[in-house]
């Protein structure tokens, strides 16, 4: 059994600089190097440009909270079935909620977890676009608008989603583990 990666991992000091200190930093903050981070950088191009379509959707001061973000996430990778997103976002979305059971239940069974009206609806259109995107029609967004969601709030839904769609599919391939410290976050004090 692997460690992080079926394809092998890079030890942080092994990056290129730049991603280095990129991700360094995010150790810092979190204690440790997110194993996503460790696999990924065996194609370092590729990181970059994950890290920076990650960066621009789910570090936004605008619209959505990143609490909401992380939900989308939640919702998403559970419905794809992805444990490494979900165990590691639902960490994210509990430290971000300060709830520690709001993951388990978006997780397992994101349609009938309670949610206020302006998550559900944000989960019900994220769901959508991650498990039959093309039968989205102008009533789903309709629905989404009468919830309050702005233009670029839908948006970030969908982008959210289409993002973490390829995670979870890069997770799977390269059958990636949670980090140890993502179980328990969250859930006991810090």
């Amino acid at each position: 059994m692997h460690e992080v990666s079926r394809f092998g991992h890079v030890e942080l000091e092994d990056m290129p600089e730049d991603l280095r200190e990129r991700i360094g930093a995010i150790a810092e903050k979190s204690g440790f190097v997110p194993n996503v981070f460790r696999a990924l950088a065996r194609r370092p191009a590729e990181l970059r440009a994950f890290l920076d379509y990650h960066d621009a959707l789910m570090e936004s001061s605008d619209g959505l909270s990143k609490a909401e973000r992380e939900l989308i996430v939640v919702a998403t990778s559970g419905a794809n079935h992805c444990t490494y997103c979900v165990v590691a976002h639902g960490a994210i979305l509990r430290v971000r909620t300060k709830d520690a059971e709001v993951a388990d239940r978006v997780a397992t069974n994101p349609y009938g977890a309670e949610l206020s009206p302006r998550e559900r609806a944000i989960v019900d259109l994220a769901l959508l676009v991650a498990t039959d995107s093309a039968s989205l029609t102008e009533a789903e967004i309709d629905d989404a608008r009468l919830a309050g969601l702005s233009e670029d709030e839908i948006w970030d839904i969908g982008a959210i989603t289409a993002l973490f769609a390829m995670s979870n599919r890069l997770a799977h391939l390269t059958a990636l583990r949670p980090n140890p410290e993502f179980f328990l976050m969250g859930r006991l004090p810090r």
